[in-house]
């Protein structure tokens, strides 16, 4: 009975393995992919991997960090171009996964290594702008012809989701200006935008309004001793009283961004991003100063004017004659002057923050005052709370929206 079974035993083995040679599985041969969205593990953390490769041009500037930042928590894999030394770009490293964020040197003009961070993305940011123009990079280089080569590379790449920074108020035909015959930085953001729609239709436009922050382009421009003189006195183009501004926090447009990155709805579509209230910029300014305690009691004798400035408009020829010969960017700048004094922030009637769930926006009044009191003119003082009375808070109404035929958008 034993060698009954033990014979039959023999037998089914052999069946089975003469069944399992028949029926073998067919490995299909390996193959290069740029796809990695069947690659996702983790929870969703920064220690995850959404399978979403992102490469964020311009992430050195004010922007650039925050933007980073969100998208690295959300565990997606950034490549970083840069054009400067990798020294400045150290701030960058340790926001997400060891291997995570990769860099790789590129050239605006350069059409072979914007194609090389472009490879294996799947979604680009670009981030690329500039306030100050420079011999080798005007505004219509930066603005205009790199964004249309960036989004017409992108598009030859196959890159699935497009996102471009703008500015509130872009138009390719600005109306008349006051320190300018006409804003060169609006007209090139505004003709960026059709390049960028030109080359990749399902893009998406985000127009933000003034943004504020550290080392931003208006607490930082604005609350320094360029803006003041010896005599304590800060020139505003009608002394402030007729611009309103609806500044917002970077990282709240950071985050609107984020989300976008998220919401795969957004293609096509422009959003402008705008603070919680508008302001006279006027009271804007007079708030920054008193907070960076450029006050009576520290011998200063703040006061701001219109009216017409010989050495302040000396001082702002001669910073830009100073950056024109060494080639670099100065502190005052006539065209950034009349973005901000001299332009209304007004919402057209695209989408905003509310469109991206984004409910919670900081106020000027806590974020932007902390930034102006970092940037204290009597810098040894070491205020302790009750010292000095509170400045007052500067008036705000909701944001303004004009919705009309001849607006761009």
């Amino acid at each position: 009975y034993q060698m009954l079974v033990a014979n039959r035993g023999v037998a089914l083995v052999q069946g089975v393995r003469a069944f399992a040679s028949q029926t073998a599985p067919v490995i299909p041969d390996k193959r290069e992919s740029s796809v990695n969205a069947s690659l996702r593990k983790g929870s969703g953390g920064r220690a995850s991997f959404s399978g979403n490769v992102v490469t964020v041009f311009g992430a050195s500037s004010f922007l650039g960090l925050p933007v980073v930042n969100r998208l690295a928590k959300n565990g997606n894999q950034i490549i970083i171009p840069y054009r400067q030394d990798p020294y400045y770009m150290r701030e960058l490293k340790v926001v997400g996964e060891l291997g995570q964020i990769l860099f790789f040197p590129f050239e605006l003009k350069d059409e072979a290594s914007i194609r090389k961070v472009l490879r294996y993305s799947n979604i680009v940011i670009n981030l690329v702008g500039t306030r100050v123009p420079t011999k080798n990079y005007s505004y219509e280089e930066t603005h205009v012809n790199g964004a249309r080569r960036i989004a017409r590379i992108s598009k030859e790449m196959g890159v699935e989701r497009f996102i471009h920074l703008s500015a509130l108020g872009a138009n390719p035909n600005p109306e008349k200006g006051f320190f300018v015959g006409k804003s060169e930085f609006l007209r090139t953001k505004g003709l960026g935008e059709i390049a960028v729609r030109d080359e990749f239709p399902s893009a998406t436009i985000v127009r933000p309004s003034l943004m504020y922050g550290e080392n931003d382009g208006f607490i930082q421009y604005y609350v320094s001793r360029w803006r003041k003189t010896p005599l304590d006195t800060v020139y505003l183009y009608k002394g402030g009283e007729q611009t309103i501004k609806m500044p917002v926090w970077g990282g709240d447009v950071a985050l609107g961004i984020e989300r976008i990155v998220r919401d795969a709805s957004t293609r096509g579509k422009t959003f402008e991003l705008v603070g919680p209230h508008a302001y006279q910029l006027s009271e804007l300014v007079d708030f920054m100063y008193k907070k960076a305690h450029c006050l009576p009691q520290f011998g200063f004798n703040y006061r701001r004017h219109g009216l017409p400035d010989p050495y302040f408009a000396a001082l702002t020829l001669a910073t830009e004659m100073w950056g024109k010969f060494f080639k670099s960017k100065v502190p005052l700048n006539r065209e950034w002057m009349q973005y901000v004094e001299a332009t209304n922030d007004v919402m057209t009637g695209c989408p905003g923050f509310d469109e991206l769930g984004v409910r919670k926006l900081g106020e000027f009044e806590l974020l932007g005052g902390q930034q102006a009191f970092y940037r204290s003119f009597y810098k040894y003082y070491e205020e302790q709370i009750g010292d000095l009375p509170a400045p007052p808070l500067p008036l705000r109404s909701p944001p303004l929206i004009k919705r009309s035929s001849d607006v761009f958008a």
